[in-house]
């Protein structure tokens, strides 16, 4: 077991605030139901994967593939909770990294 990497061994990869990349950020983000999960979340309150599933109207497998590219490109953070994941959004990485670009995505 030692030779598995540490995603494998049950811990969720988050890339460091420092390894944000814009491109890759918005690249994510070009797709309506993505940036809309990211809108829901930043009121600043976590929710699990099947409330954001079902806000955006997608199935749970779905939300899932959504949710790992969002937390991949350093958007969200995820945080196991028993069987439940909660979701929510890196506001202070991204802010810290793009200055006022949350607002802007978010921005009605």
């Amino acid at each position: 077991m030692s030779g598995m990497p540490t995603a494998a061994r049950g811990r969720i990869f988050h890339p460091p605030a420092s390894a944000l990349d814009l491109a890759t950020i918005l690249r994510t983000l070009g797709d309506p139901v993505r940036l809309e999960m990211v809108r829901l979340l930043s009121d600043g309150v976590p929710r699990s994967c099947s409330v954001l599933s079902d806000a955006v109207d997608v199935p749970a497998s779905t939300g899932s593939y959504h949710m790992r590219l969002l937390r991949e490109a350093g958007l969200t953070h995820a945080r196991q909770d028993g069987t439940t994941r909660e979701i929510s959004l890196r506001r202070e990485d991204v802010d810290a990294r793009f200055p006022g670009l949350i607002d802007v995505l978010t921005a009605e």
